[in-house]
């Protein structure tokens, strides 16, 4: 008889009462988790926004209409006068923060019958048909789903291992069937068995088409003839109409699309508000273009978002370059689509054509891949053109029908491939004709369009190289976006923060110009000094949660744009005390066109110092055109190239990685095909998979365990809104340490305490606020660990900052204290609980922000005899972490010091306003 050793299995069979989808393993887990699960009631604050009094939406119900393959032509909609307005255009309608928004007056996206005739406004929404509890076809229970998926989707086992593990699992079984009964086996005979029921899913699949290219010109009857020439280009493709239909009929999105242009107004100020890509300006004027057809009006407003990069899956094989293509439509709104929630599908995979070297620069073959990469576009978006100009029938995530209209939206590209889509020369503007050798003050510039290329190619037609050397156009080539409505390639190219701001003006330009700035001024040797000074004030930078540590410095030999982006929210401070006031800038939204101007005045510095000998650099001359795209296009992180990149590790770098390298392409279609259908079931089964029996660890609450030695673990997405904001002590208590102390106080000045006190210690909190703009959940919300604990990683301890409110009616920094924490406790007396924190003080240094950096600076504050002012506090007084980096100036940190000595050694800091988004929007 066969005895199993080790602990025994304990299945999580107590669900959440509160439906979050969680599973607790005992009773007292349960307790636990439902007194901090975020769709618990009691831990939700509703938020009303005062004196006004609108027309609130009506809240969508839980259970939503699959979407089915209804795509047809509507009937002439008669419930309505053409040309009326639609009846929510003067209803506005307030979010819990105060946000008013009211969508196109026209445009409004109306559910409408399956003939096309626009439903009543109070009509409910149509139940979602049920599966039986037990319907997981074409698996036989959730166990076996949940199987596929782990091992396909998430851990990506090879074939080979896939079968192995099954037949371990039949020896398993049979080794411990000691009554000789008959063995069911594992649940998937082979790898191949697995693979055959995830083809088998119906639903999410979208198959791949292709079709070839050949060069068609002159081909000379000789063996001279290159071998571009005579080869064929196979592109690969999904039907892009059938993915956009998805996306508007996906469950998981049904409460948050746009379904029409909307204008935005904050709650301060009445300003105009640009967030979601419907949010724009853009948008809205489109839809004012279509509702001159009456027949239009009371339809919904698609907007398709495509984005193409190569990507190159490893350095060390020989054809390792890929073309992807990929589409998300703009009604998703930003947070989804920056939360990589399955919003940005994958389109099809764009040939590459190769040439020998001695005409791989040749203009011939240039121009047949310009030709090549346009008309590709074209073919593929063939399906979505006759719906550009007349409205079809949709199913839409929420279970309604209506009528949508589909327009080209913007193109999300890096300054070669803009370049290559607005069919203009290198070194140009794509969207305006400012000249190469003068980007930022041409006089003579004025925005591109098609209309102003076809005008330029008339005049010079018998002079074919005017153009390409006059106005950097390219001739022979016509961008893709003239063969569809309403399109103009030069106004649909986004901005792009990766490479323009990140990568470009910052690592590319800012960071290298200073570089030799120091070595033009100082010589090399003692340029070296200062940047290993400047290297080690990155090292000893105090945590912060969420924020990048450099334990090397800043010195990389590649950088990556997450080394960018952390490196820009503290080299400022770092660098103040080398380089001149006039090299350091920021810029904010709201100011971006003084901020520019600035910049440009001020960077003359290292065209004085020969650093520079002009600035006509396309990347950061597309800065100029940033405040325009913002109003057209709204927020410019829901259409940043960091999107589209993180995908190509799904989408192509690990199918690759998951193919026998044998003409992987072939595979790795096949790949994301099968990762679709398991990405659709998970919709498909989603109330079944919150209501069986789950497997594996479910994910724990925030604990007072140590996270990542960098800090970078100590925030994440919370994805459901939870609150405003507040702050709640860690689950669990520990020990105090006797190290732990405050100020030393006069026993009669401490208040009398009538009954035994009960004190517990923690050693962190978590706050939880919305933060769209920084590492959020598809609510908005943010959560971070701040700490306070005597030991950390095995070395000294950590006591973050924090923010503590000290005037509500105050603006910025002006309303708020800097203190830092040394310790989190809590008693209860009197029937009461009261969650405090111990905290050290510090004080404003001046009544003004740095001239050089524009940030505050504060200082710690002393007692008569020396002591560090401390404080109790009220946890609720806190508003979240705060970063404070200390002022060295001129002055040469000693080698020996590390960032656990930061807080306690300066006697000056300066209260860093870049470390996240939330921190510059509240404190400054």
């Amino acid at each position: 008889m066969h005895r199993r050793s080790g602990k025994r299995y304990i299945p999580r069979i107590l669900p959440c009462p509160f439906k979050c989808g969680l599973f607790c393993k005992s009773a007292s887990g349960l307790t636990q988790h439902r007194n901090i699960c975020s769709f618990n009631p009691a831990n939700c604050h509703e938020w009303t926004p005062p004196s006004l009094h609108l027309n609130a939406p009506q809240t969508p119900p839980t259970t939503p209409l699959a979407f089915g393959p209804i795509c047809h032509t509507p009937p002439t909609r008669q419930l309505h006068t053409p040309g009326t307005v639609s009846p929510h255009c003067y209803q506005w309608s307030v979010n819990r923060r105060g946000t008013r928004s009211r969508i196109h007056p026209f445009l409004d996206g109306q559910p409408c019958d399956d003939a096309g005739y626009d439903l009543p406004n109070d009509c409910s929404t149509p139940p979602r048909e049920q599966h039986a509890t037990d319907d997981y076809f074409p698996y036989s229970s959730h166990p076996e789903f949940e199987l596929a998926d782990f091992l396909f989707c998430k851990e990506q086992m090879g074939c080979k291992k896939i079968s192995e593990l099954m037949d371990i699992w039949a020896a398993f079984q049979q080794s411990t069937n000691s009554e000789g009964d008959p063995v069911e086996g594992p649940p998937f005979a082979s790898a191949q068995d697995l693979y055959d029921k995830i083809d088998s899913t119906e639903i999410g699949d979208v198959s791949w088409q292709a079709f070839s290219v050949q060069y068609d010109g002159d081909i000379p009857n000789n063996s001279a003839v290159p071998r571009w020439k005579t080869e064929s280009y196979d592109t690969w493709f999904c039907n892009p109409l059938k993915i956009a239909k998805a996306q508007l009929g996906n469950i998981d999105f049904a409460h948050e699309i746009d379904f029409g242009p909307k204008r935005v107004f904050s709650s301060r100020a009445d300003r105009h508000q640009y967030s979601d890509f419907m949010s724009g300006n853009w948008a809205w004027q489109q839809a004012d273009v279509i509702a001159v057809d009456p027949e239009t009006h009371r339809s919904m407003f698609v907007l398709l978002i495509l984005s193409s990069n190569k990507t190159t899956v490893s350095v060390a094989t020989g054809h390792n370059e890929y073309y992807p293509l990929y589409l998300s439509i703009g009604n998703i709104q930003n947070h989804v689509r920056h939360a990589h929630r399955n919003a940005v599908s994958l389109l099809g995979f764009l040939a590459i054509p190769k040439a020998d070297k001695e005409y791989n620069d040749t203009l011939e073959f240039r121009k047949f891949r310009w030709q090549l990469f346009h008309m590709s576009l074209v073919h593929i978006l063939q399906s979505v053109e006759p719906w550009m100009s007349k409205p079809c029938i949709t199913r839409c995530g929420d279970g309604h029908l209506r009528c949508v209209i589909y327009g080209l939206g913007p193109y999300i590209a890096d300054y070669p491939e803009q370049v290559l889509l607005a069919c203009v020369v290198s070194g140009w503007c794509p969207k305006c004709t400012a000249r190469p050798t003068n980007l930022d003050d041409d006089p003579t510039a004025i925005l591109q369009s098609h209309e102003h290329t076809n005008m330029v190619l008339e005049t010079f037609e018998d002079e074919p190289s005017t153009p390409w050397q006059g106005y950097g156009i390219i001739s022979d080539v016509r961008a893709f976006t003239s063969f569809f409505p309403r399109a103009n390639i030069h106004h649909l190219l986004s901005p792009d923060l990766l490479h323009q701001v990140i990568k470009g003006t910052f690592k590319d330009h800012l960071v290298d110009w200073v570089g030799e700035y120091l070595e033009t001024v100082h010589g090399k040797m003692r340029a070296k000094e200062i940047l290993a000074d400047i290297d080690l004030q990155h090292v000893v930078f105090p945590l912060f949660p969420g924020l990048r540590r450099f334990p090397e410095g800043c010195s990389f030999k590649q950088w990556t744009g997450d080394d960018s982006k952390a490196l820009m929210k503290v080299y400022l401070p770092a660098i103040a005390g080398h380089v001149p006031a006039r090299m350091i800038d920021s810029t904010t939204l709201e100011q971006i066109e003084t901020a520019i101007a600035r910049f440009q005045q001020e960077h003359t510095i290292f065209i004085e110092t020969e650093v520079r000998i002009d600035f006509s650099l396309p990347r950061q001359h597309s800065l100029f055109h940033y405040r325009s795209l913002i109003q057209q296009f709204g927020a410019p992180n829901g259409l940043c190239s960091s999107i589209t990149e993180s995908r190509h590790i799904t989408a192509v770098k690990q199918p690759w990685h998951c193919s026998n390298r044998n003409e992987p392409l072939g595979q790795m279609l096949l790949t994301n095909q099968r990762l679709d259908k398991l990405a659709a079931s998970h919709v498909d089964f989603g109330p079944l998979l919150t209501s069986g029996l789950p497997i594996g660890p479910a994910p724990e609450p925030p604990s007072s365990e140590p996270g990542s030695s960098d800090g970078t673990q100590d925030a994440e997405a919370v994805d459901r809104i939870t609150s405003v904001g507040d702050v709640k002590l860690a689950r669990n208590p520990v020990h105090p340490d006797a190290e732990t102390c405050g100020m030393d106080v006069q026993l009669d000045l401490c208040p009398e305490i009538a009954e035994q006190l009960w004190i517990k210690v923690f050693h962190s909190a978590t706050s939880t606020y919305y933060a769209p703009s920084d590492l959020s959940g598809t609510g908005g919300m943010h959560r971070e660990q701040i700490r306070a604990m005597p030991r950390w990683k095995g070395g000294p301890g950590r006591y973050d900052c924090v923010y503590v409110g000290k005037d509500a009616e105050a603006k910025g920094f002006h309303g708020l204290h800097v203190a830092r924490v040394k310790l989190f406790f809590s008693f209860r007396i009197q029937q009461c609980a009261y969650s405090c924190a111990l905290v050290k003080w510090f004080s404003t240094y001046s009544d003004s922000p740095c001239e050089d950096t524009g940030m505050w600076r504060v200082e710690p504050d002393y007692d008569v005899m020396g002591r560090c002012m401390c404080s109790v506090i009220h946890v609720d007084s806190i508003l979240h972490s705060a970063h404070i980096i200390g002022v060295a100036g001129t002055q040469k940190l000693p080698k020996q010091f590390t960032y656990h000595d930061s807080l306690d050694t300066f006697r000056l800091f300066y209260v860093n306003k870049y470390a996240d988004h939330h921190t510059h929007e509240i404190a400054f």
